[in-house]
């Protein structure tokens, strides 16, 4: 592919606007955003806080411990933080800045100040809108589509920012129908490595550094050390084990930031840390690292592409479906490798189920690198699923496309369902 083609340049952009940094999972964080920039638009802290939000973002938020609060959980808490000490310029890096003064005033506003959470359903699966009152003032943030996607600014009566919605359409970014397995692999072997380095050592490094502290640490169901401690520490078992403690931490409420993929930092750990991890392993250059990291994340895009940002379906999925591509890449496979990795990965846990961001996380993403590390080794020993296997059809990108369907349109039902037992029923 060359510099001059259009595709190149958008594949570069779409790796610069997906793989960002976040801390935190990423919808309680956007959740903070939003309310961070309530009260910067009020201008002062308000006395009454409503906040609306789809049954996804429900559930994403719910379980899963907020960074640099103190360990506080659930909706009011992500609200409560960005009120209290959200910088809204710093996006999903939102409370990086926190004291323990600020925790402190979490807790109180917490107990004095009356948060009503409301389920909303506008036909969006990614919403969240908060207004702060103070008195007869008002100050609403809407953000729908993707995490920092504001389309709505409003304070007492007066639209400040207004941009039209037309479904999920994800407005401001590089259009992601454009990948497209083929495209990727000549993508990834000729791009110039200094066009993406940037973007990939700052993932390397990051995402390095919360799976050590996982490790570390005691977080969780401690998924990363509990393999290690079982299957010894081979390569297949070290790759899972990085991974998963990086969701580990991130889930129970380690406050260093990840990098992230399709809007996850679960699926950018994912996608990256067993990576990582067999490069070492296997003693490859920088360069050949850097490819495969730009294999295994694009790819891990276009298998999101079709299903959206949350839906009923694992993202770990498919982040370690790609991880395994990117594996595959680095022992010195092809294009048939790669795309029959895809296909086999796919083939086997595509049935994972989302039901929110928490400590189980870490073991879907065991599960799914897992998958990923078979996929490519069945490959290579002459077996693979076939079309007409279940969901495999013939071709990556057309097993990736069904992949969409199950997880965008089939699982509509079953995420509701997975909303109703986690707000409504009690176990």
């Amino acid at each position: 592919m060359q510099k001059s083609e259009e595709k190149y340049g958008a594949y570069v952009q779409i790796l610069k606007e997906e793989l960002v940094p976040a801390m935190g999972c990423t919808e309680p964080i956007a959740l903070a955003y939003a309310a961070a920039k309530a009260r910067e638009v009020l201008g002062e802290m308000p006395d009454k806080v409503v906040i609306e939000a789809s049954g996804s973002i429900i559930k994403n938020v719910k379980s899963v411990i907020v960074p640099n609060t103190d360990h506080l959980k659930g909706i009011p808490a992500a609200a409560t933080a960005g009120i209290i000490a959200g910088r809204a310029e710093k996006e999903l890096e939102v409370i990086a800045s926190v004291t323990p003064e600020d925790c402190a005033k979490m807790k109180e506003f917490l107990a004095q100040i009356p948060i009503e959470v409301k389920h909303v359903d506008n036909g969006l699966t990614f919403e969240i809108g908060v207004t702060v009152f103070s008195g007869e003032s008002y100050a609403k943030v809407r953000i729908v589509n993707y995490h920092t996607n504001i389309v709505l600014i409003e304070k007492n009566g007066e639209k400040l920012l207004e941009i039209k919605v037309e479904g999920e359409n994800e407005e401001g970014l590089t259009d992601r129908s454009i990948l497209d397995m083929k495209s990727i692999w000549d993508f990834v072997n000729t791009v110039d490595i200094a066009d993406i380095y940037d973007v990939l050592h700052r993932q390397i490094e990051y995402n390095t550094a919360i799976s050590e502290e996982g490790l570390r640490g005691n977080y969780g169901a401690n998924i990363g050390s509990v393999l290690l401690d079982m299957e010894g520490t081979n390569i297949r078992t070290r790759a899972k084990a990085k991974a998963a403690a990086g969701s580990d931490a991130r889930m129970n409420g380690c406050e260093l930031p990840v990098i992230i993929n399709s809007g996850s930092g679960n699926q950018g750990m994912t996608c990256s840390l067993p990576v990582i991890e067999y490069a070492k392993e296997l003693k490859v250059s920088e360069e050949k690292l850097y490819r495969a990291l730009a294999l295994s994340n694009l790819i891990a895009i276009h298998q999101k592409t079709g299903i959206g940002r949350l839906s009923a379906y694992c993202g770990a999925v498919c982040a370690g479906a790609a991880a395994g591509t990117g594996i595959a890449y680095l022992c010195g496979g092809g294009y048939a490798e790669v795309t029959h990795t895809v296909v086999n990965a796919l083939a086997i846990t595509s049935g994972i189920v989302c039901d929110g961001a928490k400590a189980s996380c870490a073991a879907k993403i065991a599960a799914a690198v897992d998958a990923g590390i078979l996929g490519y080794n069945m490959y290579i020993r002459g077996q693979q699923f076939r079309a007409g296997d279940g969901i495999v059809t013939k071709g990556a990108d057309e097993t990736i496309r069904n992949v969409g369907r199950l997880g965008k349109d089939g699982m509509k039902e079953t995420n509701d369902e997975i909303i109703s037992i986690m707000v409504h029923d009690r176990c």
